[in-house]
């Protein structure tokens, strides 16, 4: 079994998927990563970006792992799995954004309720540039694609999108999902990731 690390949204704690970890195997190698300087976590002078992260993430790939990753979490996990191909054994991404055009697929702004819950998160994390686009049609990794019903910041069209895009990927959407759906129903996609990765 391959380890899984959890990357959290620009929410950043690495909390953010305990409540499904907590429902996996206990035997199965997890770790949960937290994004310094991002939500409420410490700053590192190190992290000054996307690209340190990306960075971040990849120094713990000591061989082929499972990649679990919501929203902005998933932009990482996308481009690993498209650098990497060889590292990323799995991939789950949920309610993400993954190098495309959110807007144009109705994603509502999220940067302003951001800024007023995180004060103290990195400015870089809000500034206005898009976000790069990814080929994600490259992607090899099998791709389970988690998405609610109720989230204006990455609606279902988004994976929809996703899914035509990736060779193989599969849509399951949750009924009454909003952003946080990896907590709030952490008891319906649990079994998913676990049937996806085993």
């Amino acid at each position: 079994m391959a380890k899984i690390l959890f990357l959290p949204g620009a929410g950043a704690s690495p909390d953010f998927w305990k409540p499904v970890g907590a429902l996996l195997p206990a035997d199965w190698s997890k770790e949960y990563f937290g994004w310094p300087g991002l939500g409420d976590q410490p700053h590192d002078p190190a992290i000054k970006g996307i690209d340190d992260l990306v960075r971040m993430v990849a120094a713990k790939m000591d061989g082929p792992v499972d990649l679990v990753a919501q929203s902005m979490g998933g932009g990482i996990a996308t481009r690993l799995a498209i650098e990497q191909p060889r590292n990323v054994r799995r991939l789950v991404l949920t309610v993400t954004s993954a190098g495309i055009d959110m807007a144009g697929l109705g994603a509502s702004d999220w940067r302003e309720s951001y800024r007023k819950s995180f004060p103290h998160a990195m400015p870089w994390i809000t500034e206005s540039r898009a976000a790069a686009l990814l080929p994600v049609e490259q992607i090899a990794a099998p791709t389970l694609l988690l998405w609610g019903d109720a989230d204006p910041i990455s609606p279902v069209a988004v994976g929809r999108h996703l899914e035509q895009r990736i060779s193989g990927a599969r849509l399951h959407v949750v009924r009454g999902g909003d952003h946080d759906l990896a907590q709030t129903h952490a008891a319906e996609i649990a079994p998913l990731i676990e049937r996806h990765l085993a």
